[in-house]
């Protein structure tokens, strides 16, 4: 039996022009935000058509506001609360590092519900292009964290087992790998074959609810893979030996039924549905 596998020798740095250097993480960001913004036109090339091109461009300002004031916040109040409210100054050094997935989708929730107030659409109908292209940005989102060798797994002995460069030296299961293809390539196929050939977009929040049950049922599995974050916890340990990423999954998961019982059990979208009013 061979032994674990080193881990490629990736430069995190994609490249750098002179002081300007730019990460694959963030340039995954990037093509997340990108490609999830092509992505929801596309599908409102297809009834329902329930807002226009303009205005998914529009709210893609206000969801990279939400990712990244909620990321940060949901960091501070999720998992190092005592050290922000001893240090709050340093709550802005988002350079550091420090985001939570959970809180950044609390704030593009936030998000989605001022804009489709604003401009008068169905919140779930917007929600449900948000959750249909959201698994790209989190397919390549843990791609970077791979990349960047972290957020890597449990100690194991399994033959694809990797070598982090921070991991000791032993072998770990890439926690990251198995998140890109549950969270994202899986989630993705499931939510573009229910938009695609079961007319899911005519049942509001129907797409929303898989996204949530489907995100929150992964990320529960696969925290039994992960090393837990050690900021609570007994070495990152909670109660019965679940991690904080299981207590924040479970609820979402839950969220997702209730939004797919509310979806299949209320009326259908009408087949002219078209957006109600422009973007200012």
């Amino acid at each position: 039996m061979t032994g674990p596998i080193p881990f490629p020798e990736i430069d995190p740095v994609a490249f750098a022009i002179g002081p300007f250097v730019v990460r694959w993480y963030a340039l995954a960001f990037i093509a997340g935000l990108l490609a999830g913004w092509g992505y929801m036109v596309t599908l409102l090339r297809r009834p329902p058509v329930t807002m226009t091109s303009q205005q998914v461009g529009d709210f893609f300002s206000w969801a990279i506001v939400g990712v990244i004031v909620g990321g940060r916040l949901g960091f501070v109040g999720f998992y190092q609360l005592d050290f922000f409210l001893a240090n709050p100054l340093q709550i802005l050094a988002v350079w550091n590092g420090g985001m939570s997935f959970h809180g950044g989708l609390l704030g593009v929730i936030v998000a989605i519900i001022l804009y489709a107030r604003r401009y008068n659409i169905l919140v779930l109908t917007l929600g449900d292009l948000v959750a249909a292209a959201a698994p790209i940005g989190l397919f390549l989102g843990r791609l970077a964290n791979f990349i960047n060798g972290e957020l890597y797994g449990r100690a194991t002995d399994v033959p694809w087992a990797v070598v982090f460069p921070d991991g000791g030296d032993i072998g770990r299961h890439p926690s990251q790998l198995y998140e890109a293809g549950l969270e994202g390539l899986l989630l993705f196929v499931i939510l573009f074959a229910l938009a695609r050939f079961a007319r899911a977009r005519y049942r509001p929040g129907l797409l929303t609810g898989v996204f949530l049950l489907g995100y929150g049922s992964a990320r529960t599995f696969v925290e039994f893979f992960r090393q837990p974050d050690n900021y609570v916890g007994d070495g990152g340990f909670l109660l019965w030996g679940s991690t904080i990423g299981q207590w924040l999954s479970t609820p979402i998961a839950i969220a997702g039924l209730i939004f797919i019982v509310y979806a299949v059990t209320h009326d259908r979208l009408d087949n002219n549905r078209s957006a109600a009013k422009p973007a200012q």
